[in-house]
């Protein structure tokens, strides 16, 4: 008798950019920091978001899946100063906790937010549950609410998902899909520009990406370089509560020629990948 065969391995890839990202951390009142890439709770909040789940439903199944994040462009940390209710008479003013208004003198409330600008990452979201990755894939095309990376004044730059459907072996992919990096230049030293080093950082471990081995150590991929508090329990407008989970990072040169370019010379370059690549989109669903 044959084995039945194993359940492909499946997943999403996202294209993450625009001009502000922001993924909160340690966010508190008057202080919204970010994280330096999408946070599993980011993620699973726009898958959330796409899906038309409102806050209070639960979102285990999205925050158990898998995810991983290429650093394709880190952008640049950006802080910005925001001001609420200055200049408005008594009785306009923000309200305090106890229900009460505010005095003119007090009037300005000031909030530091920070931002990732020119950021750009590929995620790779993956999962044993087939059906909810296609569900996910064609809420992504047809997203119920608008979607934004972080918060709701960033709004993506294009369509987030790479490919229309799910690929097989997406890890696979996740390291050789291009770059959103300018492309090199035609007049640099070319033993500077043989290769590139790419930041990916996962919640499952990495060692398995390449079968290049490494030696054992804190940037290997193996072991975690420490832990997040981002795995969503509750969405719930009064009760939102998350849990540690491990941060796995690895660094890998890359061919400096897998750099794709900004704008449309990216969009042509991925459209070219996935041509050359179309027999690993899995388009239909499982039975």
């Amino acid at each position: 008798m044959t084995a039945p065969s194993a359940k492909p391995f499946l997943g999403l890839l996202l294209h993450l950019a625009g001009p502000l990202q922001s993924w909160g951390e340690h966010s508190r009142f008057n202080q919204r920091d970010t994280a330096p890439f999408p946070t599993k709770s980011g993620i699973t909040g726009l898958l959330a978001c796409a899906l038309g789940r409102r806050r209070g439903e639960t979102v285990e199944d999205l925050a158990g899946m898998s995810l991983t994040v290429r650093a394709d462009r880190r952008g640049v940390l950006l802080r910005d100063l925001h001001t609420v209710g200055g200049g408005l008479p008594a009785k306009q003013t923000v309200a305090t906790a106890e229900g009460k208004k505010r005095p003119s003198s007090a009037a300005t409330l000031l909030s530091h937010r920070y931002y990732l600008a020119d950021a750009a990452f590929t995620a790779a979201i993956t999962s044993d549950d087939h059906q909810l990755l296609h569900r996910c894939a064609a809420a992504l095309k047809e997203p119920a609410w608008p979607l934004y990376l972080g918060r709701r004044s960033c709004p993506p730059h294009g369509p987030l998902l790479i490919g229309n459907g799910l690929f097989r072996n997406p890890l696979h992919h996740l390291i050789h899909l291009p770059l959103a990096q300018a492309s090199p230049s035609r007049h640099g030293d070319p033993a500077v520009e043989e290769t590139v080093m790419v930041d990916f950082i996962g919640d499952q471990p990495l060692d398995a990406l390449t079968e290049t081995p490494e030696a054992a150590g804190l940037h290997d991929g193996a072991t975690p370089t420490g832990e997040l508090n981002d795995y969503p329990l509750d969405f719930g407008p009064h009760q939102r509560t998350y849990r540690a989970r491990p941060v796995y990072r690895r660094a890998l040169p890359l061919p400096a020629t897998q750099r794709g370019g900004l704008g449309t010379a990216y969009l042509t370059r991925i459209h070219t990948y996935l041509n050359v690549h179309r027999d690993d989109l899995h388009q239909e669903a499982d039975a």
